[in-house]
């Protein structure tokens, strides 16, 4: 199998960055973990765990193109810190490292019991499906030779999934696996699923048209 580094981004997720390494400790991965100026003890967690911890700015598209520069997997696994990973994903991974290549994601599944979060996460997986387009949840991997191909992963503060996923769709049409991959409901839980969905969608809508990412991610975060 070819080596496999995953590349973590943080800012301020101590407690779910815990439990994702937890479960990444039994694999045989490179971990390397940027984080963004966290105010909690993120940075204390991943070292806890004798994982590389490298600094950046709280800039996403920036931190995970660090974490690529300074690791050395054949294939780059970039998930967020708040993903629950099983032992299926991780068959997963060593399936598509063992193979040519590529790109892609796995479908996702929204943490909680609610049916309204299932039927949201069935939308998100066939949406990704039918245009090519993957997110950051949904637990992009992609072989280092297409990154570097397409000059590395855009340094955008917000929409850095969306424009990584338009580039590589220029080298191949990116990979869909179906085993689960869990994401946290945190964001829906505060605001709302119909607010949530309606922000990503309006930001989505915005970028489409042409603005700029950083004023989009001061609109997000503010």
């Amino acid at each position: 199998m070819s080596s496999v580094t995953v590349v973590i981004p943080t800012l301020n997720d101590a407690t779910v960055l815990e439990r994702l390494l937890t479960d990444l400790s039994s694999c045989h991965f490179e971990v390397v973990v940027v984080d963004g100026g966290s105010g909690d003890n993120s940075v204390a967690v991943a070292g806890r765990f004798g994982y590389r911890v490298l600094d950046a700015q709280s800039n996403r598209g920036q931190q995970l193109n660090i974490g690529v520069a300074e690791s050395t997997g054949d294939w780059l696994w970039l998930l967020h810190a708040d993903s629950t990973i099983s032992p299926a994903i991780v068959a997963a991974i060593g399936e598509i490292a063992d193979g040519p290549p590529s790109w892609g994601r796995f479908d996702i599944q929204l943490a909680g019991a609610s049916l309204l979060l299932k039927v949201v996460a069935h939308g998100m997986n066939n949406r990704s499906w039918l245009t090519g387009i993957c997110t950051g949840d949904q637990g992009m991997f992609v072989h280092r030779s297409l990154l570097e191909a397409i000059g590395g992963i855009p340094e955008q503060p917000l929409m850095e999934d969306i424009e990584l996923s338009r580039r590589l769709r220029r080298v191949g049409k990116p990979i869909r696996r179906r085993e689960l991959l869990t994401t946290s409901i945190r964001r829906w839980q505060r605001d709302g699923v119909v607010v949530t969905i309606t922000r990503m969608w309006w930001f989505r809508l915005r970028y489409f048209f042409g603005a700029d990412p950083d004023a989009l991610a001061r609109d997000y975060y503010d």
